[in-house]
């Protein structure tokens, strides 16, 4: 596999991890060196393992995984939409008791959730006898890169007072979408 290609195939799955994190940085507000680095080790790690998981499971896993696992990303890119999303009609923002999504389960779910892509691209490499350790660190890498970008940019778009709440439910409106959009991609929703 071409350098270019690898490169262009760790963007577009990096794109995912990206709007999520734009979405962290929105609820966040104030982001510090921690949550990012959290999110972005994460992300990248998800990222990087996800392909190296489905390259080792190869065909003999692929029939069981890829009849629902978009209805699991759907369903935890959704759990997190919603709690989003009724943070900002309910206008909690901010303050101590605001949770943070780049720690625990949530995390996790966000974890697992953009990275699912990344298993279906391990099988497919698995399938073609492409060797999976140089796209898994390129896809790594950049998945937390992204990341990285992302949460500083949904921070400064979180930070204007006046757009916070706005930012907040297009974030979970987002997230909504990357949903739907997965389950669009695996043939669910035909008539899009």
């Amino acid at each position: 596999m071409e350098p270019i290609n690898i490169l262009l195939l760790a963007v577009a799955l990096a794109m995912d991890a990206f709007a999520v994190s734009i979405a962290t940085g929105v609820a966040l507000k104030s982001v510090s060196p921690r949550q990012t680095f959290r999110l972005a080790w994460h992300f990248g790690l998800f990222q990087a393992m996800m392909p190296v998981i489905g390259w080792s499971a190869g065909l003999t896993v692929r029939s069981r995984i890829e009849a629902y696992d978009h209805w699991i990303a759907f369903a935890l890119l959704a759990f997190v939409a919603q709690g989003m999303l009724r943070s900002a009609f309910k206008g909690d923002h901010g303050g101590e008791d605001a949770k943070d999504p780049t720690r625990g389960l949530t995390m996790v779910m966000l974890s697992v959730a953009t990275s699912i892509d990344a298993l279906a691209v391990g099988l497919s490499l698995s399938m073609i006898n492409v060797s999976i350790w140089t796209p898994a660190l390129i896809i790594g890498l950049v998945a937390g890169a992204f990341t990285t970008a992302g949460m500083h940019l949904g921070k400064v778009i979180g930070s204007v007072a006046a757009l916070s709440r706005w930012a907040e439910m297009t974030g979970g409106i987002v997230l909504l979408a990357i949903g739907v959009n997965i389950l669009r991609e695996h043939g669910v929703l035909n008539f899009f």
